[in-house]
C-alpha cells in the first residue's frame, strides 16, 4: 500500500464542519417537511424535480440519477409516492423496461404547499448564515467535489 497522506488540522476541521453541518441540515429539513407536508427530504426532491421535468415525468432511471440515489431507493420512494397519490408510474410503449414516473395534480398541490417552509428553511439554516463570498467558495467547492465524484 502506498503512503497515506493524513488529514491536517484544518482539514479535519473542514471535514468535520462539513459533515455535522450537513447530517444537521438533513435532519433539521426532514422534520420540517415531516411537520409540514408529511414528506421525507428524498420525497421532497423527487416531487421537485419532477415538477421541473417536461410533462412533470422522468424515467425512473434519470431520476434516481438527478436525486443521487439507488435505483431500488427510488423505487421504494415512488411506491410510497404512489400510495399517497402524489405520483404515478407510467409504462412506455414502446419498450417494457422504460418505466416513468408521473407527478400528479395532487403532488404538485403538494409540492407548492410544501416549497415556502423548506426554502425558508434552507435560507434560515444555512444560505442567511453565510455571506456572498462564503456561498461562492462553497458552491465551487463542493461543485469540484460532486464533479469528481461524478467522474466529470
Amino acid at each position: 500500500m502506498g503512503h497515506t497522506r493524513w488529514l491536517t488540522g484544518e482539514e479535519v476541521r473542514a471535514w468535520m464542519a462539513f459533515f455535522s453541518a450537513a447530517a444537521l441540515l438533513n435532519r433539521r429539513l426532514d422534520q420540517q417537511l415531516k411537520d409540514d407536508a408529511d414528506l421525507t427530504h428524498v420525497q421532497y426532491e423527487i416531487l421537485s424535480r419532477l415538477s421541473g421535468a417536461a410533462g412533470h415525468e422522468l424515467r425512473m432511471t434519470e431520476l434516481a440519477e438527478s436525486v443521487y440515489a439507488s435505483q431500488s431507493g427510488v423505487t421504494y420512494q415512488i411506491s410510497q409516492l404512489e400510495k399517497a397519490g402524489l405520483v404515478r408510474r407510467r409504462i412506455c410503449p414502446s419498450g417494457p423496461r422504460a418505466v416513468y414516473a408521473v407527478l400528479t395534480d395532487a403532488g404538485l398541490a403538494t409540492l407548492e404547499q410544501a416549497a415556502p417552509g423548506h426554502v425558508t428553511a434552507v435560507r434560515e439554516l444555512l444560505i442567511d448564515v453565510l455571506t456572498p463570498e462564503q456561498l461562492t467558495a462553497l458552491a465551487d467547492g463542493l461543485g469540484r467535489a460532486r464533479d469528481r465524484m461524478l467522474g466529470r
